[in-house]
């Protein structure tokens, strides 16, 4: 009995993680790897950027911007976060191993990336369902991009032609910062 009961008191002290957002209650697993991240786990408090991304679209110079926001606003506790995703004309049809090479070599994303990833459409995965019922819309292109305020609601939804060096841009994210 005493047992039981030093595991009860034991269990009931330790800390359960609960994730407080439903935008980032997902799991994914990193880009070319089998190490799954739990989003919730890896960047509650954080500003996240999340944007689905392609490697032949007309707007994939954006991943220098992106990287560049990356870099300057992580100390401040921005994190983006890159979706590459073959729905749109198939403009991401490449291994996850050639992604992540075509990326880092060519625009030295250090971004964390993850699977590929349906982002509309029935076959969406629940972030992006997730982040349709709370924008009021499915990415339209590649480069959409959602932000995500430290408390884990949306904080903003900017279509895929919004440079990431854009004012309006730049002003909500630091908005998000400051909150």
């Amino acid at each position: 009995m005493r047992l039981l009961t030093a595991i009860a008191l034991s269990l009931a002290s330790s800390t359960v993680f609960a994730c407080e957002s439903k935008l980032l209650d997902q799991e994914f697993r990193k880009l070319a790897s089998e190490e799954r991240v739990n989003l919730c786990e890896a960047y509650e408090g954080q500003v996240v950027l999340v944007v689905n991304t392609a490697s032949k679209c007309g707007l994939t110079p954006q991943y220098d911007g992106l990287e560049n926001l990356y870099a300057e606003y992580a100390p401040r506790g921005l994190v983006v976060l890159g979706f590459p995703s073959n729905d749109f004309m198939g403009q991401e049809p490449g291994t996850e191993d050639q992604i992540e090479e075509f990326c880092r070599l060519t625009y030295g994303v250090k971004f964390p990336m993850f699977e590929k990833t349906t982002v509309k459409g029935d076959d969406a995965h629940p972030l992006y369902v997730a982040l349709a019922e709370a924008s009021g819309t499915y990415p339209t292109w590649n480069f959409q991009k959602f932000l995500i305020g430290r408390d884990g609601e949306l904080a903003g939804t900017f279509t895929p032609k919004t440079d990431p060096s854009d004012e309006d841009f730049i002003a909500a994210i630091e908005t998000a910062l400051a909150d």
